[in-house]
């Protein structure tokens, strides 16, 4: 008789557990609310889009282009000579990379406009080294890259604002070192060429 009191208590703590496991399963927290999905329609408002239409003037987080220099190339609506932050070292390395990466492809490594897509037949693209080039101002070299021009089509989702001025500042080096002559050099260069030469 004990035997069967223990086996009906039992049972009962086992039935009363279950109880209590199936309450828990039907809770709506706030991570399980309703809502609508994205598109989804909805009766409540008028045109019946449960996607509300953006506030005009809305920026999104980390867009707002304020500094029309660094994000142009322009300033009063005239294409800039200067960079908007100083050219540095780092600034150099990476220009090279980035050039490396979305430029050499067509403009060659050197800037000649000889890279491997000309190679493959498509149509060159102007030399860095001609002088009309050479005389742009830096702004025109960040807008072009920016808006593309021509043939070429423009990197404004595929680089950064920064990136391309940093391309920009490593196309002026890649002018520079094409029309320097050796007593223009540095003189710590200058004489490291000299002993390469010697």
């Amino acid at each position: 008789m004990v035997k069967g009191g223990v086996h009906r208590v039992t049972i009962a703590c086992g039935v009363a557990m279950l109880l209590l496991l199936s309450q828990t399963a039907c809770r709506q927290d706030m991570h399980d609310q309703p809502r609508y999905e994205p598109l989804e329609q909805n009766n409540f408002f008028s045109d019946a889009r449960a996607s509300r239409p953006v506030v005009p003037g809305t920026v999104a987080r980390g867009k707002l282009r304020i500094d029309e220099h660094l994000y142009e190339g322009r300033q009063d609506g005239e294409l800039v000579t200067t960079f908007p932050f100083p050219v540095t070292k780092e600034v150099m390395a990476r220009g090279r990379e980035r050039y490396d990466i979305f430029c050499s492809p067509c403009h060659d490594k050197t800037g000649s406009g000889g890279g491997m897509i000309v190679q493959r037949g498509f149509r060159p693209p102007p030399s860095f080294h001609l002088q009309r080039l050479k005389a742009s101002p830096a702004g025109h070299f960040y807008d072009v890259i920016t808006n593309g021009l021509g043939g070429m089509y423009d990197y404004k989702e595929r680089i950064k604002p920064e990136d391309r001025w940093a391309i920009v500042a490593y196309i002026r080096a890649l002018q520079l070192s094409q029309s320097l002559t050796v007593d223009e050099l540095p003189a710590d260069i200058r004489r490291e060429f000299f002993a390469k030469v010697k």
